[in-house]
């Protein structure tokens, strides 16, 4: 067996609990599960760290265990460790112990939105001046290019308040899921990373403006998703947040 065969065996054999001392390693399987043990702890403390509110949702033990089931099945793909946990999300959607907490997938999905603006490329905010200085009849046709950490959860549930309440209180309060789906903007536009409400339809203005199409164009796809989208509304909380890294009329 050649040395990358080993070493995928090797890294199989860490991944499943059950499987047998890889061929070539000197050890008894009590000593490699000490090994396979630290590993899945080593993991375990990452996720911990990418998901705290999934975390303090279900509980250390619980946390623990299905950690532990999605290492077996997606073990890290790269040595670079801040890339793991991306299909956490995805994982959780289809974790039948979690079925019970249908929220789960979209507060997952919104954390490592969190992640990944706190990781993403520095850009700076787009000088919306030009706006100001254009007629109305231009305005359908401007482009916003969106700032590289910016990220949009759109869920049936209440996710902003059910993360607000778990990331800042002592005591968490309680959220009716029966108050509805929220739309969560995160994005870093300066240090802080910042979390925040859109309205409802927001997350199609922002994936049509992601494909540079024109506002006018967005604006369209956002009220076929949301009869009653408010666009000025959506622009004027984007804008606040500085969701934008550039604006022009032309594509570019």
């Amino acid at each position: 067996m050649d040395t990358r065969s080993l070493q995928q065996a090797f890294a199989r054999a860490l991944a499943d609990g059950d499987a047998a001392v890889p061929l070539g390693v000197v050890a008894t399987p009590a000593r490699f599960n000490i090994h396979r043990n630290n590993i899945a702890a080593s993991l375990t403390a990452v996720l911990a760290a990418r998901y705290p509110v999934i975390r303090r949702l279900v509980g250390p033990s619980f946390f623990a265990a299905t950690a532990r089931a999605f290492i077996a099945v997606d073990p890290p793909r790269s040595p670079v460790l801040i890339e793991y946990g991306a299909s956490f999300a995805g994982f959780l959607s289809r974790f039948e112990p979690a079925s019970g907490h249908p929220y789960l997938a979209d507060i997952a999905r919104l954390e490592w939105a969190r992640h990944r603006a706190y990781h993403a490329v520095d850009a700076a905010p787009a000088d919306l001046g030009l706006i100001g200085r254009l007629d109305s009849g231009d305005l359908p046709g401007l482009r916003f290019t969106l700032h590289p950490s910016a990220a949009v959860i759109a869920s049936a549930f209440p996710v902003l308040s059910i993360w607000r309440t778990n990331h800042f209180d002592v005591e968490v309060k309680e959220v009716a899921l029966e108050q509805g789906g929220q739309t969560v903007l995160v994005l870093r536009p300066r240090l802080e990373v910042l979390t925040t409400a859109l309205p409802r339809g927001s997350d199609a203005l922002i994936a049509a403006l992601g494909e540079r199409r024109s506002l006018g164009e967005a604006a369209d796809a956002a009220m076929a998703k949301e009869p009653a989208f408010d666009l000025t509304a959506a622009l004027a909380a984007l804008f606040r947040a500085e969701a934008f890294a550039a604006v022009s009329l032309t594509a570019t």
